[in-house]
């Protein structure tokens, strides 16, 4: 986990972990289409897209959320990569030689260890998938996405790939009865 304040305010993190500035909401809301999709969004999913702040903090908890997945990806990919590609050439070199009997075998127990290791990366992930604060926040993120578009369209001067970040496969239902994560305070405030 990061920490929301080492990030200056209106610098945020990509997937690749590069850091960006953020568009400032007066530049969405100056295109009246953009502005007017960031009001009719943000009474859907119960977000302010005009408010800085509170962009700022969605697009770290979409960065963080991220970064758990991509280190669940690796640990997933590593061993497919090592049982799924490293059992042709074992096949070529050895099990193509050996009996029938065998051959049935070697399929059969590479079968189960794959789909084993895709059972674990799926249970892995299954928290996150079903939690509706993290999907709320991926939801608002595909939103913010679309709205930024919309600015873009409409004449604003906002880069071509920002927010750079991709969409997501489950940012599609809001649910309104998940609480928000609050804003941390800066330690040592009162």
């Amino acid at each position: 986990m990061g920490d929301y304040h080492a990030l200056e305010f209106g610098k945020f993190v990509d997937d690749q972990g590069t850091a960006h500035d953020m568009v400032p909401s007066a530049v969405i809301a100056s295109v009246p289409e953009a502005k007017r999709a960031a009001e009719k969004y943000g009474r859907e999913v119960r977000f302010d897209f005009l408010d800085d702040r509170a962009v700022h903090w969605m697009l770290f908890q979409r960065r963080e959320d991220t970064e758990k997945a991509g280190v669940l990806g690796c640990l997933f990919v590593i061993p497919l990569l090592v049982l799924g590609g490293g059992a042709w050439p074992f096949w070529d070199l050895v099990a193509s030689e050996k009996s029938r009997r065998f051959q049935i075998a070697f399929i059969v127990a590479e079968a189960l260890i794959l789909c084993g290791v895709a059972v674990g990366a799926y249970l892995a992930r299954r928290a996150s998938l079903l939690d509706p604060v993290i999907r709320n926040t991926r939801c608002r993120a595909r939103l913010y996405r679309k709205i930024v578009g919309i600015a873009r369209h409409g004449g604003a001067d906002i880069p071509r790939l920002y927010p750079y970040y991709g969409m997501y496969a489950t940012s599609r239902k809001f649910f309104p009865e998940a609480p928000d994560r609050p804003i941390p305070e800066r330690q040592g405030s009162s």
